[in-house]
């Protein structure tokens, strides 16, 4: 049995429950239409910082944050478009801004349908008319997210569009076995790339590396300490997974993302929609315990 229910906390929240699976899923539309808790069988999935959850004036860290039109950072956070400069801070808006609720399913699965429109905020740092809709899709242990992208706009639309989840983990993360479908990745910061055997040392105060040149469509990371597998199944689109993790935090994050950092000036791997079109997309992830 699938159901929907509405919570009324410091944000109107809704809660997706598959009651056979016990599993459940929470989403925040004012909060960037962000799914902030998945639960299988009373297991936290996803991380949550709580606290700074409760402050409006911060990014949420936890969950699953949504990023559009960029993802990563731009550099100096400007770029130009038709001899214009404009500012745009990282990860882009979607995530800082209320979605709005548009359809609720609870036959054969629970879904939530989400829809972020353009507006004269959006329009002052991103000069083009869109609409994004996203379905959250919970059925047993898995969690898809099917997106739409629209160009509204009388000129082609450049964006790139990812997720930021950040994975419940044990302070001990040399519990991590990562399998990811590349053999090199590149530092953010030095810009080095290095070879991939399969871990990091996670005695580092920070790892936040980007995967590129991906050999197949799916990735996964198994928790020893929880005893947990992930696994991250993603359309061809996505080109790219960021690795991002802090020292003493029990989180690290796999991001999938269809451009890297900078794109709207680079193009490398940009998505460009003609006017009036529109572009899908596919993210699924799946637990298993052990």
């Amino acid at each position: 049995m699938f159901t929907i229910t509405v919570e009324h906390q410091q944000y109107k929240t809704y809660i997706l429950t598959d009651e056979s699976a016990g599993s459940q899923i929470e989403v925040v539309p004012a909060r960037g239409g962000v799914i902030t808790r998945w639960r299988i069988q009373g297991q936290e999935i996803f991380y949550l910082d709580t606290e700074r959850f409760t402050h409006p004036d911060l990014s949420v860290r936890g969950g699953n944050p949504i990023l559009f039109p960029i993802c990563g950072n731009l550099v100096d956070n400007s770029y130009s478009h038709n001899g214009q400069q404009y500012t745009l801070k990282q990860h882009g808006f979607a995530r800082d801004l209320p979605w709005q609720v548009t359809e609720q399913e609870t036959q054969n699965q629970a879904s939530l349908t989400l829809v972020l429109c353009s507006n004269e905020e959006t329009k002052a740092v991103y000069p083009f008319d869109f609409e994004v809709i996203f379905t959250y899709e919970l059925q047993g242990n898995t969690l898809a997210i099917r997106q739409k992208y629209k160009n509204l706009s009388s000129t082609p639309m450049p964006f790139s569009a990812g997720f930021h989840p950040y994975f419940l983990t044990g302070i001990d993360k040399n519990q991590l076995e990562l399998k990811i479908p590349s053999q090199h990745y590149q530092e953010k910061g030095s810009q080095e790339i290095h070879s991939f055997a399969g871990n990091f040392d996670f005695n580092r105060d920070e790892i936040d590396v980007a995967f590129k040149n991906l050999t197949s469509q799916s990735a996964t990371v198994i928790d020893r300490s929880r005893a947990l597998e992930l696994v991250l199944d993603y359309d061809p689109i996505y080109s790219c997974l960021v690795f991002w993790t802090l020292k003493g935090k029990d989180f690290y994050c796999l991001e999938p993302w269809t451009a890297s950092r900078n794109a709207l000036n680079t193009g490398e791997n940009l998505t460009v929609l003609d006017p009036n079109a529109m572009g899908t997309a596919f993210v699924r992830l799946t637990a298993n315990f052990l």
